[in-house]
This record gives structure tokens, C-alpha cells and sequence, in this order.
């Protein structure tokens, strides 16, 4: 017992994964020097700095998936910007050092980044602090190595960059615990999507040494140091229950998902990048529910044959199975240059998703004709995001009509695909029984913003921002009855969908369809055979 009285709890933000127990791994602080030169060979040095930061940029982004490549693609527009390069070398002619220069313009930027006080402009700002360092190492002089961590290890960080992040054999780790960051940051999206354990928030960890034990919980958000014989041994089971649970939901995630009650439930996945179909087998799931197309405009509009290309590629994946393609869900958190309003005083409550596209109808039209060419290839639902009254619907299936209208002149092969909705505002889910879509599709996330007036990128907001909020649940079951009523799908592609743990509540909602993260497959299935899985309206 007395031995417990050494723990330290630490209580931050959990981000992913699971259990783990490993020793402390504190990355060695950034230290840059150097000897300063003439104005001419600072110059240089910055430039020959900056080629090298832009190589180890590129080789590092080589083999990536596509989510962590363009976190890294950003920092190497940024090396190639004028704007930002010219007032550096301005100042090193009036006679700063190149490092001054360089940190100082950055200083500037990272400023009026976090001045923005937004979660995506946070997360930009990080990004700039990571390619300030990183240029920054390229100009000081070479340092001894011996700060790789040990196998099995926690890193413990102030903070951990997209890059940084990149750099470490995370097969090799166990985890990282750091003490700043948030949920909705670039580094933990990476941590989500490679199935790392991290927790952030956890506040000021300098009493945390290197080679302490660490036990660190994912899922609750906790770190526990010098964790007793006690707590070990706790941790220890946990973690064995963990690995069997991940071995029942491999051997599950191919099954069909059914109830103990004996309903059969569909169950889809979300694609945003057609590269993760690579590593994807489609007998774990009945389709696709949701195509998030803006992976293709994240460098601009792209043309109607590189969208076809994408959208065939994801068609034959999925051998006859139904998928359905978001059109561009741009606006909010998802600035695309040269297609989204710049300037707006709010922008999730702007000109975002279909509101945009019938405001740029050429660039709507190319998609739709994409979209519709690669339906020739099998079942393509079309699905519009951000909708609030049914004229929206109606001006979209008329462009869709125009766009098949073309194709049929031009005499190119396709096909018509069926037309829905995204269900994210009240108003659309309010009225859903009013509007004549061929399905719907409901997303949590962004209604859970719209009907507790959270934004969902805010971490102190988190509590209020909660999917289980009565009002919440009474839009999500208005909606399946409205789709069983008017006899077509109702689906749920949001965060609430790839939560096991909320399973049971949605089936006693009426839900049968679920779209999930394609990692959640089998979590999400085991939940389902889990649960007697009736309803509440006793249907």
C-alpha cells in the first residue's frame, strides 16, 4: 500500500490507442548554434539552409500516405514563398545573422497564426514552428546523436511536431505523452491514423525524468508515473484483454454484422484518400457510405479526368458494392485555395458545402460529370453536403441533369447516380421527412456543433459538445424514422458511428446503417453482435 503513495497521476486530453506501460523518453531539447558571417555569406548559408531542409522534407514525405503528405507539403510551400523569404534576406543586408533573421520573420507569423484563435489556424501555426526548427538545424553546426529512444518507449515531449512526429519508428515505441497540444492538432490526426497510443494536454512535465516508468492510458487520457507493483500488474491485464479484444475484432470485421436479436445491420466505411483502399480488404464491409472528395482539391479545383480517375479507382474497389461520393465539402475548417471565400466573419456558418458549389456551378458540373461517368462502373450514390431547405436539393439535381444532359451529347458512357443529403443541420433534420432525397445521410459531427452551438475543433468545449445531448439524439432518431417512413437508407457517417460504445444507443434508434473509419470495422461489429440490438419503438 505504501507504494502507491509514490504514483503521480497526470490527467490530460486522450487523443488514441490503448493501455501501455514503458519507460519515460524525454526529447532532447532544440539547441542551435553558430558563427555568424558577412551579410553576403549569411545569405548563402540560409539558402543552402533551406535546399536542405527542403530535401529532408521531401524524403521524409516519400512513402507516406497521402494525410501525412500534405501535412508536410505545406511546410514545403512555405520554403518557396516570397513573401516569407524576402523580409529574411532583407534583414540579414541590413546585418542580422541568418538564424536571427529567419526566427524573427517567423515569430511574426506564428503570431498572427495563433492570434487567429482557431484550431485549424493553431494547428498551421505548429506547422510553422516545425519548419522554423527544422531550417534552423540546417543552418547550426552538426550535433552529436544519442537521442533515439530506447525500444518499448513513452516519448514525453512539450510538444511534438507533424515532422518529429514522422521522424520516430513508432512500431518500435510504445506511445507518447505530451503536455501540451489538443485532439484536433495535425500530430494527433497522424497518431489516429497509425493506431499510436497519445494523450496531450497533460500541462508541465519536467518532474517527469527520463527512465522513469510511465503506464499511459489512450482511452481515459491519464499517465501514471512510477506507477506502483500494483498498478503494473493492472495495466499488465489490461493490455493482454486489449490485444484478445483486437484479435476478436480482426476475426469479426469479415463477418456480417448482426445482432444478438438477429438484425441485420449494415456496415459501411468512410474513404478519404483512395490510396488507404490499398491495405483494405471490401469483404469487411457492405460499401462505401461516404467518399470525402476534398483530398482531390487540396492543391485547387482539379479537372474532370483526374476526379474520374479517383472515382473509378474507388468504384471497382468496392466490386459492386454501393459507394457514395460526397461532393466537395469545402468551407470551415477546409479552406481550399482558389474555391473558398476568403474573409468571412464565420465561416462555419458561411458559404461551405453545397452552398458553395451552386455558388461556382462550373466547378460543381465538373465533378457531377465525374461523378457520373464513373457510375457506369457500378452503384455511385451522389451525396450533398451542408444542406438546409429542400430547394438546395432541387438546384442540385437540376445541374445533375445538365451534366448528364452534356455527357449524352458528347456520347460519353455513364450512368445516373442516386441524389441524397448530409443531415448536419437541425433545420434538415427537422424537416427531414419533407425533403425528397434517395437517401440520407447522417453527420454527427457537424450537427453535434450546429445543436449545441460548440465549434467541434474547440477542446474546452468538449463536454458540451457531447453526442449523447437528448436534443442530439432526437434529430438522429426524427431522421431514421422519417427514412423508414418514406422507405429509403438512413446512414450515420460521423465520429458517433465510429464509436463502439455508442452502438447500443443508435440501435435502440432505429439505426441499421453505420459508416465508420475503416480502422473501426471490427470494434464497431463486435459492438453490434454485442448488443440485443431491438428498438426502441419496438419495431
Amino acid at each position: 500500500m505504501p507504494e502507491t503513495l509514490n504514483e503521480r497521476i497526470l490527467t490530460g486530453v486522450p487523443v488514441s490507442g490503448g493501455s501501455v506501460l514503458g519507460v519515460c523518453h524525454r526529447l532532447a531539447d532544440k539547441r542551435f548554434t553558430r558563427v555568424k558571417g558577412n551579410p553576403g555569406e549569411e545569405a548563402v548559408a540560409l539558402r543552402n539552409a533551406i535546399s536542405r531542409a527542403g530535401k529532408e522534407l521531401e524524403e521524409l514525405s516519400a512513402g507516406l500516405d497521402r494525410l501525412a503528405a500534405e501535412i508536410l507539403e505545406f511546410q514545403q510551400v512555405l520554403l518557396e514563398d516570397d513573401d516569407l523569404l524576402e523580409p529574411v534576406f532583407s534583414r540579414i543586408d541590413s546585418g542580422e545573422s541568418a538564424d536571427g533573421a529567419w526566427a524573427a520573420v517567423f515569430a511574426g507569423e506564428i503570431a498572427e497564426y495563433q492570434a487567429a484563435d482557431d484550431e485549424y489556424m493553431a494547428a498551421r501555426a505548429a506547422d510553422l514552428g516545425d519548419l522554423r526548427d527544422r531550417v534552423l538545424r540546417a543552418l547550426s553546426a552538426p550535433q552529436s546523436a544519442g537521442d533515439t529512444p530506447p525500444d518499448g518507449a513513452i516519448v514525453v515531449a512539450g510538444d511534438l511536431t507533424p515532422s518529429a512526429f514522422l521522424e520516430l519508428d513508432w512500431t518500435r515505441l510504445s506511445g507518447a505523452a505530451l503536455g501540451a497540444g489538443s485532439a484536433t492538432s495535425h500530430v494527433s490526426i497522424l497518431a489516429r491514423a497509425r493506431g499510436v497510443t497519445m494523450v496531450v494536454g497533460l500541462g508541465e512535465l519536467d518532474e517527469t525524468p527520463s527512465g522513469a516508468t510511465l503506464a499511459l492510458d489512450g482511452r481515459t487520457g491519464t499517465m501514471i508515473v512510477a506507477p506502483s507493483s500494483e498498478t503494473r500488474a493492472r495495466f499488465q491485464e489490461r493490455i493482454a484483454q486489449e490485444a484478445g479484444l483486437k484479435a476478436q475484432e480482426a476475426e469479426i470485421a469479415r463477418k456480417p454484422a448482426i445482432t444478438r436479436a438477429g438484425r441485420k445491420i449494415r456496415v459501411l466505411v468512410n474513404v478519404d484518400d483512395p490510396s488507404i483502399l490499398d491495405t483494405l480488404d471490401p469483404d469487411i464491409c457492405d460499401g462505401i457510405g461516404l467518399t470525402r472528395t476534398e483530398f482531390l482539391f487540396s492543391e485547387g479545383p482539379p479537372d474532370e479526368e483526374t476526379q474520374l480517375q479517383a472515382y473509378e479507382t474507388i468504384v471497382r474497389w468496392a466490386n459492386g458494392r454501393p459507394v457514395t461520393i460526397r461532393t466537395l465539402d469545402a468551407g470551415g475548417d477546409k479552406p481550399v485555395p482558389g474555391v473558398t471565400l476568403d474573409g468571412e466573419q464565420n465561416p462555419f456558418l458561411g458559404v461551405r458545402g453545397l452552398r458553395l458549389s451552386l455558388l461556382d456551378r462550373s466547378l460543381f458540373r465538373v465533378q457531377l460529370r465525374a461523378i457520373a461517368r464513373a457510375a457506369r462502373l457500378g452503384p455511385v450514390k451522389l451525396m450533398v453536403p451542408m444542406v438546409t431547405a429542400p430547394f438546395e436539393l432541387e438546384e442540385a439535381r437540376e445541374e445533375l441533369d445538365l451534366a448528364i444532359a452534356e455527357l449524352s451529347k458528347e456520347g460519353l458512357a455513364h450512368a445516373r447516380p442516386e441524389c441524397g443529403i448530409m443531415i448536419e443541420t437541425p433545420a434538415a433534420a427537422l424537416t427531414a421527412a419533407d425533403w425528397d432525397a434517395d437517401f440520407y445521410s447522417i453527420g454527427s459531427n457537424d450537427l453535434i456543433q450546429y445543436v449545441t452551438a460548440c465549434a467541434r475543433d474547440n477542446p474546452n468545449l468538449a463536454k458540451l459538445a457531447d453526442p449523447c445531448n437528448p436534443a442530439v439524439l432526437e434529430l438522429i432518431g426524427r431522421t431514421v424514422a422519417a427514412g423508414k417512413a418514406r422507405g429509403v437508407e438512413v446512414s450515420l457517417c460521423g465520429d458517433m458511428a465510429s464509436s463502439p460504445e455508442l452502438v447500443p444507443l443508435l440501435l435502440s434508434l432505429g439505426l441499421e446503417c453505420f459508416s465508420v473509419a475503416p480502422a473501426q470495422v471490427g470494434p464497431v461489429k463486435l459492438a453490434i453482435s454485442s448488443t440485443e440490438g431491438d428498438m426502441a419503438n419496438g419495431e
